[in-house]
């Protein structure tokens, strides 16, 4: 694979950089570890590797470590304020920090400092996370893609760690390629269409899309949610423990409830899968056709959970074309609304990919309009009803294993934008908690994702069985870590 990163000895799984949270607050309460010592390693990491994978913005190594002194003291005081305390993470760029300027991935963007801190922001800080840095993403979160107007200046692209010659996906770009890259365990995305749970099957990790306003966020909007990206199940678990609390801010959250995050394991043998429905779903109706190698991954997958006990049942298509031609009308137009609203000379700073995807919307028309946006609620109501009869849907994340780093969507063409996203964005609209868990590799070694999907609200269902696929899945599934250089 082109430019792939490689080595061995202490760069491998084993050292700090590579911890999982679970681990590092268990040896800061143990005294074994000190997230000094942590973040030392993760910032020394990134200063070695950033250069080739660049998926960092404002990177701030001295306010890191000042936070990690901070925790420090905590913890020898027996006072963290939670088991994240003292951890490293990144938060992608659409989330506000107070203080730091938000681009949206444009280079259109002006850049004023955030007078708050998001609500997935604020409960991370507020449970001690050191931020390292934030995450790139392409303009306005418009693309699957690590392509960006703003962070792409001077040559500048987000690759893919497992292999630089291609995308790390997105929106999440950044913060997929972060999280696999070795900076640190926690990282925070955001999905309104598959950008969590994308990256994270192109990047080999966890990328968790909760039932929407499980996690409160600002600014809602119809299908967007925050959600952890990570490399185990458990520390995507241990995040939701802290982004799941209740923030008045987001006007769209669920009611808080006292959802044991932790309680990952149900029994020591995996007794609690014998009889459990899964709904096998292979056929988007729409998009990309499916590539023999993630279809093969995902049928494995599922003969092992039928081989636990499961019932595997096939899920026939339930998307129609008409769905997603019409909620891509209904994009372009809203960002049309946006762009062509800017001063002419900042408009001409938005990448010209996503220029020409949006310029349709100068000639729809109300009756369009209203067509596209109600083509959300009918693709919702044929979402729940396909997969009500399944306790959960097993599923593949993308159609296909990698594409060029410098694409800005796997087709490369504005006006095919979104065939790639038939097996994500119904579950965005339907509100359902849906993961990528690291499933299988290609035959060239690029990353296969299993998504497992639940019914609305049953986020911890669908942690369980990722957690289950984790126990369950062989031991070649996953490949050695693709940064060990």
């Amino acid at each position: 694979m082109d430019r792939q990163l490689d080595g061995a000895g202490d760069e491998g799984r084993g050292a700090l950089h590579a911890l999982s949270a679970a681990a590092l607050g268990r040896a800061y309460a143990a005294g074994s570890l000190s997230p000094c010592e942590v973040v030392d390693a993760v910032v020394a990491r990134v200063e070695r590797l950033e250069p080739l994978v660049q998926a960092l913005w404002a990177f701030d190594a001295g306010a890191a470590r000042a936070a990690a002194r901070e925790s420090e003291a905590r913890w020898r005081q027996g006072r963290p304020l939670s088991p994240l305390d003292g951890v490293p993470l990144t938060l992608k760029e659409n989330i506000a920090t107070r203080g730091t300027p938000m681009p949206l991935g444009s280079a259109a963007t002006e850049l004023v400092p955030a007078a708050d801190d998001a609500p997935p922001a604020a409960r991370l800080r507020e449970a001690g996370c050191v931020l390292l840095a934030r995450t790139t993403m392409p303009d306005y979160g418009m693309l699957s893609s690590g392509l960006s107007s703003f962070h792409g200046r001077e040559g500048r692209l987000t690759r893919n760690p497992w292999d630089l010659a291609t995308n790390p996906g997105g929106s999440s770009a950044g913060a997929g390629a972060a999280a696999a890259a070795g900076y640190g365990p926690l990282h925070l995305g955001t999905d309104i269409g598959g950008s969590i749970r994308l990256p994270a099957t192109w990047c080999g990790i966890v990328g968790f899309k909760p039932s929407n306003g499980r996690v409160p966020i600002k600014p809602p909007y119809i299908g967007r949610v925050a959600g952890p990206m990570t490399r185990t199940v458990q520390d995507a678990a241990l995040m939701m423990g802290v982004l799941a609390r209740p923030d008045w801010r987001d006007t769209t959250s669920l009611p808080p409830q006292p959802i044991a995050w932790d309680d990952l394991d149900v029994d020591d043998d995996l007794r609690w899968l014998r009889g459990l429905r899964l709904g096998l779903w292979l056929d988007a109706g729409w998009g990309l056709p499916l590539d023999g190698a993630v279809r093969a991954a995902v049928e494995a997958a599922a003969r092992r959970f039928e081989a636990a006990g499961a019932i595997v049942e096939p899920l026939p298509p339930f998307v129609q074309r008409e769905m997603a031609d019409g909620i891509d009308l209904f994009w372009r137009m809203r960002s049309w609304m946006d762009i062509s609203a800017l001063p002419p000379a900042r408009r001409e700073r938005v990448l010209p990919y996503i220029r020409e995807w949006v310029a349709p919307g100068a000639r729809y028309s109300a009756a369009q309009l209203f067509h596209g946006f109600s083509q959300i609620g009918v693709l919702r109501e044929a979402t729940v009803a396909a997969t009500q009869p399944h306790d959960f849907v097993l599923a593949p994340v993308a159609p296909l294993t990698r594409y060029p780093a410098a694409h800005a969507s796997p087709t490369n063409d504005p006006a095919r934008a979104m065939e790639h996203i038939g097996f994500t964005l119904p579950f965005n609209m339907s509100e359902q908690p849906a993961v990528s868990v690291p499933c299988a590799h290609d035959a060239d070694g690029a990353p296969v994702g299993l998504q497992i999907i639940g019914r609305r609200h049953d986020d911890l269902g669908v942690l369980r069985l990722a957690r289950a696929w984790e126990r369950l899945r062989p031991a070649d599934a996953l490949a050695p870590w693709p940064l060990t250089a």
